[in-house]
């Protein structure tokens, strides 16, 4: 099938490429011709594990193509994503969805044939409406049928999530997208991917609620982190109990600085103030999003704790993006934590595998460095802030001698607290308690985990 993709952004661009790779022959439009230039060419413009590769295959096997003019790619498609961004207004929580009108009404103006126009982009209830009364007003003639199909990517796991989904969802009323769209995604419900047909507004608030979920889920174990340290639990024995219910499941349920990047935050405001429009009040939603800000606000307490103040110390923040295995670093903890720790008088230091150089744009006055080890020389505390692999399988010993002052701030519970302490840190972790076996330890080195939640003198 001829595909068009409207926007080469994060889901775009995975969008476009994995369909590529799936057999059909994939146009992807862009309005940046430096972006444009630099896919031609193979050159992916954010980070996302197996991706590169990936666009490069389909540009060698010619499915894969990359143009400016939106007109060129939607006359001969069958169907259209608008895979734009929807980013959330200055005021207030709402979408802006200026792109995507805008996409709607260039779309209107190239169609040829009967065509599906798919949004893909994360929109608001009754945003398929909107998009095609723009389309029938420009288009009276037009043979086209605009259907919800939300995507449901995970950054660092997107290219798999492409290629092997647990759900795919198409909202449309309309017999012959039906069948468009089972033929488009045949490769994938051939090997068992399931296909779920729905109205177009179920669909949208399909993605919304599922995000939500999530958030609400993160909040909601972060909080029973603190309820952990309250009592002596540990709350990576809890998520895991509690995870095997399968009513619940495992994910999500891990406890951290709070979630970011460019979905929960940005979906549950607009999905509250849908809410609020409509008049459905969601309190539970409002309460984790809350919850989640005071997480985030409350990370400098807890590192003044375990540094035991903040003025002329250093601290290393390991890690910047929102997650691993990903470039991102929007609504991450990192962009709330490092200007608090320079306004609190603290010099900050930083590395991060992937997110170094949008770091040097947003965070003005951390220093970056060029490995965990030199960022860690001569500070007095170490902030595991996001959960890279490498960052668990760092050498203790050798980080103890960079540093002026041996205490590890876990805010991922990344890094086992035995190892740590017995290679002569004081410990913090979220939500865990001094289990037996570092009892020994704590008399050897006179060190122990530092609780969060109470003072910042080693137990």
């Amino acid at each position: 099938m001829r595909i068009a993709v409207i926007g080469t952004g994060y889901v775009g661009l995975v969008t476009g490429a994995c369909l590529a790779h799936q057999g059909h022959v994939v146009t992807c439009v862009d309005t940046d011709a430096e972006k444009l230039a630099r896919l031609r060419q193979g050159v992916c413009p954010l980070y996302e594990p197996g991706l590169d590769a990936m666009v490069s295959r389909g540009l060698k096997a010619n499915r894969l193509h990359f143009v400016g003019d939106t007109a060129v790619a939607v006359a001969e498609a069958e169907v259209v994503f608008i895979c734009v961004g929807t980013p959330t207004q200055a005021a207030g929580g709402e979408a802006d969805l200026g792109q995507v009108r805008t996409a709607a009404v260039e779309i209107a103006a190239a169609l040829r044939r009967f065509t599906v126009v798919a949004v893909k982009s994360t929109v608001p209830v009754g945003t398929g409406d909107e998009v095609e009364a723009l389309i029938r007003r420009r288009r009276p003639d037009a043979d086209v049928a605009v259907v919800s199909n939300p995507e449901f990517l995970r950054e660092g796991t997107a290219v798999g999530d492409c290629q092997k989904p647990d759900r795919i969802i198409v909202g449309t009323g309309d017999a012959r997208a039906r069948d468009v769209m089972a033929r488009l995604y045949a490769p994938l419900t051939s090997t068992g991917a399931p296909l779920v047909v729905t109205d177009r507004r179920s669909a949208e608030l399909v993605k919304y609620t599922a995000n939500a979920l999530l958030a609400i889920k993160i909040a909601f174990i972060n909080e029973i982190a603190d309820l952990s340290e309250a009592v002596g639990a540990d709350v990576e024995d809890v998520a895991h109990g509690v995870g095997l219910d399968p009513r619940i499941g495992p994910g999500a349920l891990r406890p951290g600085p709070g979630y970011g990047g460019s979905c929960f935050p940005k979906d549950s405001a607009a999905l509250l103030t849908t809410s609020q429009r409509a008049g459905a009040a969601l309190r539970i939603l409002a309460a984790a999003v809350e919850a989640n800000t005071r997480r985030k606000q409350g990370l400098v307490d807890r590192i003044a704790r375990a540094a035991g103040g903040l003025t002329n110390k250093t601290v290393t923040l390991l890690g910047l993006t929102f997650k691993a295995d990903t470039d991102d670093l929007r609504e991450a903890a990192s962009l709330t934590l490092a200007p608090a720790l320079l306004k609190a008088g603290a010099a900050v230091r930083a590395y991060d595998p992937k997110g170094m150089a949008e770091a040097r744009r947003l965070l003005p006055g951390v220093e970056m460095c060029t490995d965990p080890y030199a960022a860690c020389w001569g500070s007095d505390l170490a902030v595991v802030l996001t959960e890279w692999p490498q960052f668990a399988a760092l050498d203790l010993a050798r980080l103890r001698k960079t540093m002026r002052s041996p205490a590890l701030v876990d805010l991922r519970n990344l890094i086992d607290p035995a190892t740590a302490v017995r290679s002569g840190f004081s410990y913090a972790g979220i939500g865990r308690h001094l289990p037996a076996e570092l009892e020994k330890a704590r008399a050897e080195t006179g060190r122990g985990i530092v609780p969060m939640a109470t003072t910042g003198a080693p137990v």
